[in-house]
């Protein structure tokens, strides 16, 4: 049976001790938790102590925007999913299309990074999504199940831990948004793959600027289960809006 609505912030490389604090404060004071509906917020890593303090007790769920595909090693750098765990993330962004189109991340790194975080006990949100001269192409369907097929073949049976998300690249942080019919036929090809691996009820999020005026439209259609929010999620008031939808 699927789940309530996920909204989770992805703060990408934003933030400061203060303004994080501000932020933390904002967000507990003003989101009212339900049975069908739960906040997450993806940090920076230097920022995981702080949102642990900040949220431990609390309804809103944190984690970190990436993870090593290494469990250890001489890998400079690189911060491994056990590490990140050890700060009580519950999730860790994998393949977001920022890691894909500018650190060359391929399906297999990918993949890797998704069994990683699973082995550490993270719930993975894996990324899709396609670019707009694959979308141009008519290659939107073959590219994004391409790379979904990548991490199912990596997780197996446990296919159904994950949460998936489908971010358009060309939607990505340039305010063009995909409408609720587009996410939806995506989302779509999504659900039938993830079903045949026996995932069918696993969350499913849309992620490509998504704000408050945007999200009730989106998140109506009956194959998306909530938003993986950027820059919108930096404004307090625009991700409650968000997450209220």
């Amino acid at each position: 049976m699927r789940r309530g609505k996920l909204v989770v912030g992805n703060w990408k490389m934003n933030g400061g001790l203060a303004f994080n604090a501000a932020l933390l404060v904002a967000l507990l004071a003003g989101w009212r938790p339900r049975t069908d509906r739960a906040m997450a917020v993806c940090v920076p890593f230097p920022y995981l102590g702080q949102a642990r303090d900040a949220l431990t007790g609390s309804p809103v769920a944190w984690g970190a925007q990436d993870v090593s595909a290494h469990a250890a090693g001489a890998h400079t750098g690189e911060v491994a999913a056990s590490m990140v765990a050890e700060f009580g993330c519950r999730h860790a962004i994998v393949g977001h299309s920022e890691r894909r189109q500018r650190h060359g991340e391929t399906d297999d790194v990918v993949a890797a990074k998704a069994r990683a975080a699973l082995g550490a006990g993270l719930v993975p949100i894996a990324c899709v999504g396609e670019t707009l001269a694959e979308r141009d192409a008519g290659d939107t369907r073959s590219v994004v199940l391409r790379q979904l097929d990548a991490v199912l073949q990596a997780v197996g049976a446990e296919a159904g831990r994950l949460v998936y998300a489908y971010e358009p690249v060309w939607a990505i942080g340039t305010g063009r948004t995909a409408t609720p019919g587009q996410a939806q036929e995506v989302h779509a090809w999504l659900r039938e793959r993830l079903a045949a691996a026996g995932a069918p009820d696993a969350a499913l999020l849309y992620g490509g600027s998504v704000k408050a005026a945007n999200a009730a439209a989106l998140f109506a259609m009956p194959d998306i289960d909530g938003g993986l929010v950027g820059g919108a999620s930096l404004e307090a008031d625009e991700f409650l809006g968000i997450a209220r939808a």
